[in-house]
């Protein structure tokens, strides 16, 4: 278990590489030269990106055939782990990432923010039934999941000061190359909880309400996303207009229905770039 920890771990690292140089991403002209934009996806992260039968579906899948239907160039997508996504995108490999990504400060130094398309507040995930966890305070001490290289990682300090404000502390932090693996040990009793953002909360535990409970927030306001290269401005505003565009049709707040359960009608309506603009939104 430790080697595969390490395994882990090692992943993470590499995965958040990125954050300490800026890399030669294409800008739109490059792109629409070639005729091609090369966007990077995952598989195992629903209602975001997953597979069904072998095919790829989710939110994101149902996005980026609207963008397809928007765009004059073609979409090459190709799906990665998500331990090495930003990574790949932030290395020139791919144009932009196409997945359900957070806003977070670290990321702003190295990525630039489409408007963002749905909520991102953290929740923590309990086993249906443990009435050992019903307050912030039940959570000291006890061992978290969370996939590496999230978000999450980057806002446990928030869960930390929650904790330490009623006397507790933060416990052992396992992270895990994907959610269904750390879910799989929520289930086997090997981790006590698990913090993931509330629409996948709330898939899991429609999707598995005898296994799992959904717990209390763990974090403020967050915005989820796709991630474009701070050196591509001309394919930023054109992501900008492909979501004004998603808004203004309707097909936005159809498609969040139809895999979020809930629309948002007030998320921004400009690209994020800055840690302080998308501290001033979200209200820190």
């Amino acid at each position: 278990m430790k080697k595969l920890l390490s395994k882990y771990c090692l992943a993470a690292i590499v995965a958040m590489a990125f954050t300490t140089h800026y890399a030669a991403a294409r800008d739109l002209a490059e792109i629409e030269k070639s005729g091609t934009l090369k966007v990077a996806t995952e598989d195992d992260y629903a209602p975001f990106n997953f597979m069904t039968d072998g095919k790829t579906d989710g939110f994101n899948k149902d996005m980026l055939e609207e963008l397809k239907k928007y765009a004059k160039f073609n979409i090459d997508q190709s799906i990665l782990p998500w331990t090495g996504l930003l990574a790949a995108v932030s290395t020139g490999q791919y144009d932009m990432a196409l997945t359900g990504a957070v806003i977070t400060d670290e990321r702003l130094n190295v990525f630039n923010f489409t408007p963002p398309w749905a909520s991102a507040q953290h929740y923590f995930v309990k086993r249906a039934g443990d009435d050992s966890l019903n307050s912030i305070k039940d959570l000291s001490g006890k061992k978290v999941g969370v996939q590496a290289g999230s978000a999450l990682l980057a806002r446990l300090p928030e869960l930390k000061a929650m904790l330490e404000k009623e006397g507790g502390k933060l416990g052992p932090v396992v992270e895990y190359p994907s959610y269904p693996e750390a879910y799989a040990d929520l289930a086997n009793k090997r981790l006590d909880y698990v913090i993931n953002v509330v629409i996948s909360v709330n898939d899991l535990v429609k999707a598995k309400p005898k296994v799992f409970a959904k717990g209390l927030p763990v974090s403020g306001p967050g915005y989820m996303a796709w991630p474009i290269p701070k050196n591509s401005p001309e394919l930023l505003a054109y992501m900008t207009k492909f979501m004004n565009h998603m808004q203004e049709t309707g097909k936005l707040k159809e498609l969040q229905m139809k895999w979020f359960g809930e629309t948002y009608d007030n998320l921004p309506s400009e690209p994020i770039t800055s840690a302080d603009q998308f501290h001033k939104l979200a209200g820190f």
